[in-house]
């Protein structure tokens, strides 16, 4: 027992010893990149004007900072990104719970999700500005357009792929098919639900931004394409950091109730 316990213990401090050179590296790339972005700048080996610097993009951030409207912008982008995410959410699981029910209409709907899927939602954009004119609801369901088609074909796979058997052992105990879904066909299927909604927190914040670059006067989609037009481009780098800290704050969050689900049920 002694020799095993050595062995678990040696195993774990080898675990924490990797996580922490992982820590570590990345940590080190970061500020070796921003540095040699900085230095790069400061020298004059790339232009200032074009490629901006952390200091400038620093500064630019510290100044929205003190007049508030960044927190405006951003504000306005989380908004529109989670309604998008939640009404994704909702929608797909309610869709593929319906192609459950309904195998005929599956095999009639697939080819057409396939299709919507893989039609470039940056086209649709200026459609729906069309229909729904310049509105957040419009930002919205540009939004939900990017991830809607293919979360309900994953979703619809898998609930396909629960297991059969238990499937058939519900209705075996005259159980009916609302109480196979309740009782299986969901239960199982949320890993995949999970996965699902880690990969459209991601694809919703793209399609707010897309709709954003053209039917917005606020968010950071639109500081994004008013910063290239007048070419303030501090403005423009400031405003993709903060996505990239936003979609990792996001993808977080989303683990973070994964981890929670885990442990308590």
């Amino acid at each position: 027992m002694n020799n095993i316990s050595q062995n678990q213990l040696l195993f774990l401090k080898k675990q924490r010893q990797h996580r922490r050179i992982v820590s570590f590296s990345r940590l080190f790339l970061f500020i070796a990149f921003l540095m040699t972005w900085e230095l790069a700048s400061f020298f004059g080996l790339i232009d200032s004007f074009i490629f901006s610097s952390p200091s400038q993009v620093l500064l630019c951030f510290w100044k929205m900072v003190l007049d508030k409207s960044i927190f405006l912008h951003i504000g306005v982008t989380l908004y529109e990104t989670i309604i998008s995410f939640v009404l994704v959410t909702i929608f797909s699981i309610l869709f593929a719970t319906i192609l459950w029910f309904s195998r005929k209409l599956l095999e009639i709907t697939e080819p057409f999700l396939v299709v919507l899927n893989s039609l470039p939602k940056s086209a649709l954009a200026p459609l729906l500005i069309v229909w729904l004119g310049a509105t957040p609801t419009t930002i919205i369901v540009a939004g939900m357009s990017v991830a809607l088609f293919g979360s309900i074909l994953n979703m619809t796979t898998s609930f396909q792929e629960v297991d059969p058997d238990k499937i058939k052992l519900i209705y075996t105990l005259r159980g009916t098919k609302l109480q196979a879904l309740t009782k299986v066909v969901i239960p199982s299927s949320i890993p995949a639900i999970v996965s699902n909604m880690k990969v459209n927190i991601g694809l919703c914040l793209v399609g707010v931004i897309i709709g954003e670059f053209l039917a917005a006067r606020n968010g950071l989609g639109y500081l994004i394409i008013y910063s290239s037009q007048v070419f303030k481009l501090d403005w423009l780098l400031m405003s993709i950091v903060i996505l990239c800290v936003l979609a990792m704050g996001l993808y977080a969050l989303i683990n973070l109730v994964e981890k929670l689900y885990q442990k308590y049920f």
